[in-house]
């Protein structure tokens, strides 16, 4: 199973030479954003998502291979290795069809098959198999041996029928059939564990619930087995016994003799003692894989909507982070993010000092000529909110609330101790505040995205998986974007294509060293920055005013010589090339394909030189609250307010209407027309009208509706 590429080619619909020339880069190392973007001839203009399929179908194949050659090294180590069973096993497109084949052959601890072929039964096991018309007493009388603890026939015919369960597991036309069914046909049900009703309360939906395991929502498959790992609930997977053990026996019993009641014995045995436990943990497994993929994807979909909200861009901001008893902490930001004053005002009960807190803000926006004000969504944030906004300050300043989830993470950070190591938590967090109202992108690449909250069961899913999915969803959108070479952290840096954390510490310390870069070539000097380094990364970093606009833009240097080609025939400079759309309009690229750079390439360059550097992300708009309501207390059914989007999860999305308590939109309310994925209707950071239809403050929820 070697010719990947062909096999990935036909399993994903893709040309066999791009997938080759995929997997030709990936394994030169070059990253898939890179790929995507400065690969497009090489590859047929394949998008991130395709190239990551091509990749984990690779991975998943290559694992199939490692594991298909310690299966025919076992078996032929056991000297059991026949011709039609290595073709079998090498023509095996899956990991449970090998695992099936394998079965038979994999070194057992004791069990009662084996057991009886130690007493010497599996002769006449093969004998009752047979299923021929015979004097089957007479014949298990002759395996009668007292030494061996085989007392009477009826103890033989039980050794033969233990043999025969385990043939019987181990058929691979059975075991398929079984596992279709239990795939198929199988009910998940749930039931609470004994004397766990109080302590598991929070999971009572499921303490005595069925439903069709292929059917179950992913949600509520995660839950149930939380439910289940946490010792509240008892769970259960499995198709119509009978009809399953039915089938198995219409596969297997030749007729109705002696023998044939034998083996319908066994199997009844084999079903309940193996097959069904096995069968009920394989799907436990595919279905929490299933399960944690879905899971993984809403959460990435999520993170990669947050990471791409509109910034507000370089303005002069001040942050607040809100509170009661301990104050409000407050910082001011220069239009780069740095640190220029700090201060706590007490503006709320339990000792408020509305004059000193009014004045120092007022005084603070007027010294620095602060242009807008972030205010996070914490604990205080609505109260602090309607303050800030009575304030009269002499000149006109945006207010916006800030989602701060994750922000006491960062300001406990390593990160963060480096960049304010004169400072507290804070200060750090309403920096963190500040900053992501900014540019929300270069400062939540400073947290574990597991942290920022945007999320569906992210603690039961597999961590591994987790992580990997959002580092990629987390590079993907910095190289997107583009990263400002001279003032970008170093956590932003680390997700530059082919930099990481040691080459984006090394950038910062020559910067620091030697003052800004001037143009993209100065990378070069950046120890350890080599030139397989400076091809993935120099397109997705920019010097603004660099003296070459081309290094503020995402055109590759590589390239760059294309570029002065288009000026030089134009009898003009690329900077007038840039201005000028009539001077782009006189171009005609096939003029400039070459064997290196075809039309897909071409096509990106003019794209560039009509926005160079520009930022795919949306432009910032201000939002507000409804200013009648600050509790759940205010809120009442009927009530029409605005709102935030905050999470989306398959079961419908949370909105943030100024509360402190989010209200959730089920995917039944999100339109008026039937929806099967949330995603497909709203986006994370989405400003949307809601209605409520219920407020329960017992248990502090509210349900909305956009219907």
């Amino acid at each position: 199973m070697k010719n990947y590429p062909s096999l990935i080619a036909k399993t994903l619909g893709i040309a066999e030479q791009y997938v080759k020339n995929t997997l030709d880069l990936l394994e030169s190392g070059a990253t898939i954003p890179f790929i995507s973007r400065y690969r497009k001839e090489n590859t047929g203009s394949l998008d991130e998502v395709q190239i990551t399929e091509i990749r984990d179908l690779y991975e998943k194949w290559v694992e199939l291979d490692k594991r298909r050659g310690v299966i025919l090294d076992s078996i032929e180590e056991q000297g059991k290795l026949t011709p039609e069973l290595a073709q079998k096993i090498n023509n095996a497109q899956a990991m449970s069809e090998l695992e099936d084949l394998y079965l038979p052959y994999r070194p057992k601890r004791k069990t009662r098959a084996t057991v009886a072929i130690d007493k010497g039964l599996e002769p006449l096991a093969i004998i009752v198999y047979e299923q021929k018309q015979i004097q089957l007493y007479q014949i298990a009388k002759q395996y009668i041996d007292v030494d061996k603890g085989v007392d009477s026939a009826e103890d033989a015919l039980q050794g033969a029928r233990d043999i025969i369960a385990e043939w019987v597991c181990e058929d691979i036309k059975v075991r398929e059939k079984v596992r279709d069914t239990f795939a198929k046909f199988s009910i998940i049900h749930s039931k609470v564990a004994k004397g766990k009703e109080e302590a598991g309360n929070k999971f009572n939906i499921y303490f005595d619930s069925k439903e069709l395991l292929c059917k179950a929502p992913s949600h509520r498959i995660l839950a149930m087995f939380r439910g289940e790992e946490e010792g509240f609930l008892r769970l259960t997977i499995e198709p119509d016994t009978e009809k399953t053990v039915a089938m198995i026996k219409k596969m297997v019993l030749k007729g109705y003799n002696s023998c044939c009641e034998q083996v319908s014995i066994a199997i009844d045995d084999s079903y309940k003692r193996l097959l069904q436990p096995q069968m009920e943990t394989e799907m436990q497994k595919i279905f929490k894989e299933k399960a944690d993929k879905e899971a993984i994807s809403v959460f990435g979909t999520n993170l990669r909507q947050l990471l791409m909200a509109a910034p507000l861009g370089q303005k002069t901001t001040l942050a607040i982070d809100p509170g009661f008893r301990t104050g409000c902490k407050i910082v001011v930001l220069s239009k780069q993010g740095q640190l220029l004053a700090h201060d706590v005002i007490f503006p709320h009960p339990p000792e408020p000092n509305y004059k000193h807190a009014s004045d120092t803000l007022r005084n603070l926006v007027e010294k620095f000529e602060v242009e807008a004000i972030a205010i996070g969504n914490g604990t205080a944030g609505r109260e602090t909110e309607t303050f800030v906004r009575y304030i009269p300050f002499s000149h006109s300043v945006t207010i916006v609330m800030v989602n701060e989830s994750g922000a006491s993470i960062y300001s406990a950070s390593e990160i963060a101790r480096q960049e304010f190591p004169d400072y507290d938590v804070t200060v750090r967090g309403a920096v963190s505040i500040g900053r992501r109202l900014m540019d929300p992108l270069a400062e939540l690449v400073k947290i574990d995205p597991k942290s920022i909250g945007v999320g569906q069961y992210q603690h039961d899913v597999n961590q591994q998986w987790l992580q990997k999915n959002l580092q990629e969803v987390v590079e993907s959108c910095v190289n997107r974007v583009g990263v400002e070479l001279n003032t970008a952290s170093a956590a932003l840096l680390s997700y530059v294509s082919g930099v990481g954390p040691a080459l984006a510490k090394n950038i910062v310390e020559y910067r620091n060293a030697n003052g800004v870069f001037k143009n993209r070539n100065a990378l070069k000097k950046v120890p350890r920055f080599g030139d397989k380094a400076f091809e993935q990364a120099a397109g997705f970093l920019r010097i603004h005013g660099a003296q070459n606009p081309l290094d503020d833009s995402a055109v590759h240097p590589e390239s760059y010589h294309v570029v002065e080609d288009m000026a030089n025939r134009l009898s003009t400079t690329i900077s007038e090339l840039i201005k000028s759309e009539t001077l782009r309009k006189q171009i005609q690229l096939r003029d400039f394909i070459t064997e290196k750079t075809g039309l897909p390439t071409l096509q990106d360059i003019m794209q560039e030189l009509a926005k160079p550097g520009r930022d795919p992300r949306e432009q910032f708009e201000e939002f507000e609250f409804d200013r009648t309501i600050n509790s759940i207390n205010d809120v009442t059914v009927g009530m029409q307010v605005p709102g935030i989007i905050t999470n989306i999860t398959k079961f419908g999305c949370f909105v943030d209407i100024g509360v402190h308590t989010e209200g959730l939109v089920h995917i039944s309310q999100l339109a008026n027309h039937y929806i099967e994925n949330p995603n497909d209707v709203v986006k994370l950071h989405q400003k949307v009208w809601v209605k409520v239809t219920d407020v329960d403050l017992i248990r502090k929820r509210i349900s909305l509706t956009m219907r």
